[in-house]
């Protein structure tokens, strides 16, 4: 309407009004408008019959509203009686206070539980049986697979977006049930499921082709003295290799070649060009001074060696062969982390088996021309040049043949080496500060090893005995360390992106359970897994190294049952560092090796000098595990303060503390089995093999069965896993 509206003026619609005057209005007469007798838009010819249409005018608020008074029943809400209403709060004024104290019954009350079912950790309620996730990599995978879907407005504009307002005509319309594209067997996420299975099945190949390796040394070469002289000139290429450029190639410079390959206009050719020749003319320099000082490096491994004129000769001839294998493990090793970056992992995880394959052949062909240790009695004295330099170029042979298997691999990823010596100015020189907690890192390790080879080679010296030196302690230490490879590292590869994640969030509380569960789902294996090694080890390698004879086999399985026990401490410490990696600490696992090396030296000469030479290697292995014993200690308080003072120490001690419970009877009955069928069978073996597969049965059969009448949650749930997997 076209008049003015100035019913609301006075104090409200639908309100009475008084006159200025202040005598009050006389009362409506029949007919008049009760609302607003006297009122100025009683008068007004558009207004004044706008409400009588609503018996409620005074009663009902909402009736203002013409929808609200559409929609609203009267019959069955009927307003309530006058009088009742509250009195509108007046625009931008704070609410009366109340006139009591919140009830703490209401504000306080408990959440209602979350319900239970396949819903529990989802939003908004989806069913877990009908939703389907998809990962980071699976849309990192398909992100340059999807194509944009067509703007379904775009026709709106289509005359604003061609010249001179032309209208195209329009697309023809697509079938209403489009035939679903072929799916492409390939792809990057199947080929990054492939490169996975590769590499996992090259590391199992790898790591028993390596023990293999070893048993045929040990039956070339003999556990004495001959076999400790290969034995310091083998390691001595990783221990050098190690101490001058290993630990800084991995931990610094390859992370740095990664980048350059990300973020280089070259995709990092340049820079894996200069990294590989600045690796290459180290190495060779280092090789050099090396073959040059044999003499001073196998002294500062064993003096007991160096000081005897026909092993100082064996010793340091081997090593003439072997210091060359450093040039060709860092090339390898340069040329497989360029091979990752560009996403080809196979390579280097299979080459090594070459290696091993090579050197297996070698001494295949020692045995067969000299015969077994056992049948030959081949000493430092008596074995010929010929046989030493069979030798020594076939380990030279396996890690030449290692390293230059990567070439093919390299072409085929379109890599092109080209000696590049510009190393001044492109970040090669300030990333060695990088690597000092590293190397300090490797230089306490390798310290403690260094402690322990002296001592070994002497004890197996003095002691007269096959069995009792430095090639026995390193065979026994690969047996026990297989399980800690096999299982622990394969727990904590599914919970370390968990870790890592959580450390990033902040969040320590996930970081202390996922800790927790790798500490409690390894010990389900490692913990009978040791005690299998302290109750059958005796068997094990009398089996394993039959080819040396029964003395030195004998030798082995007594290092293999000291060492056993000591697996636990050490499975708890892998994991446990795994904490301080996750929050990119590496000063407190330096400081944590420092503290087991120097332990694990000390206790080691303690019992060079106080027990007899026969058990002194026999002590070496049981110091062993002292060390990461207390290393574990130390490293626990550390992380549960990292943590905020929980690493919910209870429950994984009591998960320990109840399978050592359940494997330690198990153990007894195991060990007394496998002693008696020796005995009545013979060391041979024959025997060793009846005693060791008895006795296995006999101690995981008694181990079960008492596990799970101590109901031990975690072997419940393996054992659930396990028939899940098989459809039972």
């Amino acid at each position: 309407m076209n008049a003015p509206y100035d019913g609301d003026r006075g104090q409200g619609a639908g309100s009475a009004a008084a006159p200025s005057g202040g005598t009050p209005a006389p009362p409506p007469g029949p007919g008049e408008d009760p609302a607003t007798p006297g009122a100025p838009d009683a008068q007004d010819p558009y207004v004044q019959d706008a409400y009588d249409h609503d018996p409620y005018r005074e009663r009902d608020l909402s009736a203002q509203d013409p929808v609200t008074e559409a929609l609203y029943d009267r019959a069955a809400h009927p307003p309530p009686p006058p009088g009742t209403y509250a009195e509108p709060q007046p625009l931008y004024e704070q609410p009366a206070a109340p006139q009591h104290a919140p009830d703490p019954r209401v504000w306080a009350q408990t959440p209602a539980p979350e319900p239970d079912g396949p819903s529990r950790h989802l939003p908004y309620g989806d069913d877990a049986r009908t939703v389907q996730f998809t990962g980071v990599d699976d849309l990192v995978t398909r992100a340059g697979e999807e194509t944009p879907e067509p703007d379904a407005f775009a026709h709106l504009y289509r005359d604003q977006q061609t010249p001179g307002g032309q209208v195209p005509p329009p697309a023809p319309e697509p079938d209403p049930m489009p035939a679903p594209a072929p799916k492409k067997s390939g792809g990057r996420a199947s080929g990054l499921l492939k490169s996975s299975a590769v590499m996992a099945a090259g590391t199992l190949v790898s790591r028993l082709t390596g023990f293999v390796r070893s048993l045929v040394i040990t039956g070339a070469l003999g556990a004495a003295l001959l076999g400790d002289t290969y034995t310091v000139a083998y390691t001595l290429p990783t221990m050098i290799y190690i101490l001058t450029i290993g630990g800084g190639l991995n931990s610094v410079f390859v992370p740095q070649l990664v980048r350059s390959m990300k973020n280089d206009e070259d995709g990092g050719e340049a820079y894996a060009n200069r990294l590989l020749t600045l690796v290459m003319v180290s190495l060779g320099a280092i090789v050099a001074i090396a073959v040059f000082a044999a003499p001073l490096l196998v002294r500062l491994m064993s003096n007991t060696i160096a000081d005897n004129p026909d092993a100082n000769s064996v010793a340091v001839t081997f090593a003439r062969y072997c210091l060359p294998t450093i040039f060709f493990m860092g090339v390898h090793v340069v040329m497989g982390q360029i091979l990752n970056a560009r996403g080809k992992f196979g390579a280097m995880m299979w080459t090594p088996v070459l290696n091993n394959i090579v050197m297996i052949v070698t001494f295949g062909l020692f045995i067969w021309v000299y015969g077994t240790s056992a049948e030959s009695q081949m000493g430092v004295t008596t074995i010929p040049d010929e046989g030493v330099r069979l030798l020594g170029i076939g380990t030279l042979l396996g890690l030449v043949v290692q390293a230059l298997a990567m070439i093919p691999y390299l072409r085929e990823a379109g890599f092109r080496f080209r000696p590049r010596f510009d190393w001044k100015g492109h970040g090669l020189g300030k990333t060695v500060k990088l690597a000092k907690w590293t190397v300090l890192f490797v230089l306490a390790n390798q310290a403690g090893v260094l402690v322990v080879t002296q001592l070994a080679t002497a004890a197996g010296e003095a002691s007269g005995k096959d069995g009792a030196g430095f090639l026995a302690y390193s065979n026994a230490q690969l047996i026990w360390g297989m399980p800690q490879a096999i299982i622990t590292v394969s727990v904590m590869a599914a919970l370390l992106p968990r870790i890592s994640r959580a450390a990033h969030d902040d969040d320590p509380g996930a970081v202390r359970d996922d800790i927790s569960q790798g500490l409690r789902n390894s010990a389900v294996a490692i913990v009978p897994v040791a005690f299998a090694f302290l109750a059958l080890g005796v068997p094990m390698c009398t089996l394993l190294y039959a080819s040396s004879g029964v003395e030195a086999a004998q030798g082995m399985g007594f290092i293999l049952m000291a060492f056993g026990l000591g697996l636990i401490p050490y499975s708890v410490q892998y994991v446990v560092l795994r904490g301080f990696y996750a929050y990119e600490d590496t000063r407190t696992p330096f400081y944590n090796t420092v503290i087991v090396a120097g332990v694990n030296a000390a206790a080691s000469a303690a019992c060079y000098f106080v027990l007899p030479s026969q058990w002194a290697v026999v002590g070496m292995a049981a110091s062993y595990g002292l060390a990461y014993a207390v290393g574990v200690g130390i490293a626990w308080r550390r992380l549960r303060n990292r943590l905020g003072g929980d690493l919910d120490g209870a429950h994984v001690l009591r998960t320990y503390a109840r399978l050592s419970l359940a494997s330690l009877p198990a153990a007894v009955v195991a060990g007394a089995v496998g002693y008696g069928l020796l005995k009545a069978l013979g060391n041979g073996a024959f025997g060793s093999l009846v005693a060791l597969v008895v006795g296995t049965v006999v101690l995981f059969g008694l181990f079960f069965v008492a596990a799970r009448r101590m109901r031990i949650a975690e072997l419940n749930s393996m054992v659930g896993m396990v028939r899940g997997r098989l459809g039972r």
